[in-house]
């Protein structure tokens, strides 16, 4: 009989990380029915202040991606990975007895930072267990799930607000986190032995920071993928308000919000084969125009309508532009990677960090000029496609060269 300690089957460990990825996607589209009820119980004036209590989840993500990447590769997976997850309880805790927004958005913060334990750290475990198809196999499985959980968060957030006060979702992160926490103690064992890390050094750092910004062929993709993800942070944000407070889908807002994220889910996984026939490169220029021809003849529709379309026309906008970005995720990523070969774990650091502290940057900036109308969202989707392509056209001018 074998004992629970023991390394956990290749269904367990799949379970295991798409929970733990999962975490993030949970944090933000759960909560996202008990925004205005927030709002009211924090005295929030401004309904578009309460875009902050997402962005601010990413705000401390991009802080934590610097730290618990090399951190990792320095000292093994468990134990930032344990101090990650603690840290986030406490963020939990302190937004359930959060008064007021400040001390929300503090918590919130703290959330973000303790999440860039689990983003940075199963990916570095699959990559430590498996290569070649047989990564690529667990990717695709841990996907399956993970795709699950943005489209039923909405809905689980809702039944919690049913029960019980918005305060008791983050009692419910807490319970998930800890639970997954227990979970991977006693099951996961250690994938990094000491002969393959790496000590942490400050200068080693900066030296990741600069290899990325001074390299065009991968800053200009990091950039891109920044205000790409800005554009997803801008639709996180502002979707309660779109669906709820100006289409009136209050009951319906759970099953609309997770029509698209199963569409942008799918899209992700389809976008492996369209890369083995079509290559990185194409597909990228492509999602881009596309981007740009949508947002463009949207913004005229819209307009037409006074800046509120018919809904049908929104969720089929939506479906189209996030199939798009779904198209780009994974390619601007190992575009900004090709060149980082002497420097992949920090150099995936760097670059989460970067791009998305550029994401929460262009995610407030656009998500705060929202008036009730589409216009001014539609407008700056519509700008990614152009800066995208405006910025690849630049980097792409100087050669890759990987090392």
């Amino acid at each position: 009989m074998q004992s629970f300690r023991n390394t956990p089957s290749l269904f367990e460990f799949i379970a295991l990380m798409a929970g733990m990825s999962s975490l993030m996607a949970l944090s933000i589209d759960a909560m996202l029915p008990a925004l205005p009820q927030m709002g009211l119980d924090l005295g929030v004036a401004q309904a578009n202040q309460m875009q902050l209590v997402i962005s601010s989840l990413f705000a401390g993500t991009a802080l934590g991606l610097l730290f618990f990447g090399p951190m990792s590769d320095a000292v093994g997976r468990k134990p930032p990975l344990f101090f990650g997850l603690a840290i986030y309880l406490v963020g939990c805790g302190i937004s359930i007895w959060a008064q007021n927004l400040t001390l929300m958005l503090a918590g919130r913060v703290i959330q973000g930072f303790g999440l860039a334990a689990p983003r940075a750290i199963t990916m570095a475990i699959v990559r430590d267990k498996f290569h070649g198809e047989d990564m690529a196999k667990v990717m695709s499985y841990m996907m399956m799930i993970f795709i699950l959980v943005p489209a039923l968060a909405p809905a689980l957030g809702q039944g919690v607000l049913y029960l019980a006060s918005w305060r008791a979702i983050f009692v419910l992160y807490l319970v998930i986190a800890g639970l997954v926490l227990v979970w991977f103690g006693l099951r996961q064992t250690e994938t990094l032995p000491r002969e393959r890390r790496h000590p942490f050094t400050f200068i080693g750092l900066l030296q990741g920071v600069w290899d990325v910004v001074a390299r065009p062929q991968a800053m200009g993709p990091t950039l891109t993928m920044g205000i790409v993800f800005g554009s997803l942070l801008v639709y996180l944000s502002t979707a309660q308000q779109v669906f709820q407070g100006l289409y009136h889908k209050g009951e319906g807002f759970a099953l609309y919000f997770g029509m698209l994220a199963l569409c942008f889910g799918f899209a992700s996984m389809f976008n492996a084969r369209l890369v083995n026939r079509f290559g990185m490169q194409r597909i990228t220029h492509t999602a881009l125009v596309s981007m740009t021809l949508l947002g463009g003849g949207y913004y005229l529709f819209a307009r037409a309508w006074g800046g509120v379309p018919p809904f049908w026309s929104l969720m089929l906008f939506l479906a189209l532009f996030y199939l798009c970005i779904a198209a780009l995720f994974g390619n601007l990523n190992a575009m900004a990677m090709e060149p980082l070969g002497h420097i992949a774990g920090l150099g995936a650091a760097v670059i989460g960090t970067l791009s998305t502290a550029i994401s929460v940057g262009f995610g407030v900036l656009v998500g705060q000029q929202y008036d009730n109308t589409l216009l001014p969202l539609i407008a700056s989707f519509g700008s990614v496609g152009v800066a995208g392509l405006l910025i690849l056209a630049w980097s792409s001018r100087w050669p890759v060269v990987t090392e």
